[in-house]
């Protein structure tokens, strides 16, 4: 038995109902291994099932996303060894502690270069932008994108990603992240709740419109989404930020340019661990090799994961925040 230290949920509510406490881990199971973690990181998601939009059964830890060392592993475990740098992202939750259980056929090895604070910015939204562009839309050299919340932890990674690749980024920001969505290389940038998005796409493409978006904010684009496309685009909706999309009937894509629509989640694009390891592979590669630059704009102590939540609800955060166990 191990003690450690985890933040807890006992009921769906605002940050308030995180409660720091001292909790026993049993040893490893077969295929598992423990990890003591030493970097977490922070994603929207986990304000979605701290909420109950995305329920998840209580009393539960979040975390969705995390770094750190092998300190045991259970029997049969042959993907990772004791002291190996490792690190993890989507289920099951957890990540919210400073020492944890992994199913360890998910573990990813880090190698040299990637530190744990990097990687544990980068695991959930590296490869979600990884998946987005190279997958879901495979971008290519001469693509329009229109991509919501340039300025985000996905999409700082994806913008960049998106220009190696050739694709020209309009990228949609809130006030005062202008400048940041233009060092990233947006081609063009358009603030939220202040221009008329699917106007200006238009304006932008010479009334063709753009041929992807990428949209994780939900409610508040939706519309001025579907009308920023150029027919036959695709229109990719991977989150809710503002709330839920409305419901939409089939015949809405026929009569906006015979439009295609998908609601992708990271976990069907990393289900078996070659596609696991091949997503982390690409996006670590992409780190080093300099294409993706990634900042850890904000750190918090794990107790403290509360203000964290309260920071990126308000959108006063930029890039990745990581808690520190």
């Amino acid at each position: 038995m191990t003690k450690t230290h985890a933040i807890r949920l006992y009921e769906f509510g605002g940050p308030e109902v995180l409660k720091w406490e001292e909790i026993n881990l049993p040893a490893p199971g077969p295929g598992e291994a423990l990890i003591r973690q030493t970097a977490v990181g922070l994603n929207f998601i986990e304000i979605y099932q701290r909420t109950g939009l995305y329920p998840l059964p209580l009393p539960l830890v979040l975390g969705q996303e995390g770094a750190g060392v092998v300190e045991a592993i259970g029997p049969g475990v042959t993907d990772v060894k004791l002291g190996d740098r490792v690190a993890y992202a989507s289920g099951p939750s957890g990540a919210y502690a400073e020492k944890r259980l992994y199913p360890a056929n998910r573990l990813v090895p880090l190698p040299d270069g990637i530190s744990d604070q990097i990687a544990a910015a980068i695991m959930l939204g590296g490869m979600t932008a990884r998946y987005l562009i190279k997958e879901t839309f495979p971008l290519k050299p001469g693509h329009t994108v229109l991509y919501h919340a340039a300025a985000g932890g996905v999409g700082q990674i994806a913008v960049q990603w998106a220009k190696q690749l050739g694709a020209t980024v309009i990228g949609t920001v809130s006030a005062g992240k202008v400048d940041l969505a233009k060092s990233l290389g947006c081609d063009h940038v358009l603030v939220s709740g202040q221009d008329d998005i699917a106007a200006k796409v238009k304006e932008i493409t010479g009334g063709r419109g753009v041929d992807v978006v990428y949209d994780s904010v939900g409610k508040d684009t939706w519309d001025g989404s579907l009308d920023s496309l150029a027919p036959r685009g695709m229109m990719v909706t991977f989150g809710n930020a503002s709330g839920p999309v409305p419901a939409i009937q089939p015949l809405t894509l026929a009569a906006k340019g015979s439009l295609f629509l998908t609601r992708p989640t990271l976990g069907h694009y990393i289900a078996t661990r070659e596609d696991l390891l091949a997503n982390a592979s690409d996006l670590f590669d992409a780190v080093l090799s300099g294409a993706v630059k990634v900042h850890v704009n904000q750190t918090f102590a794990l107790k403290d994961v509360a203000d964290a939540h309260i920071a990126l609800a308000d959108r006063r955060t930029t890039g990745a925040t990581v808690l520190l166990p």
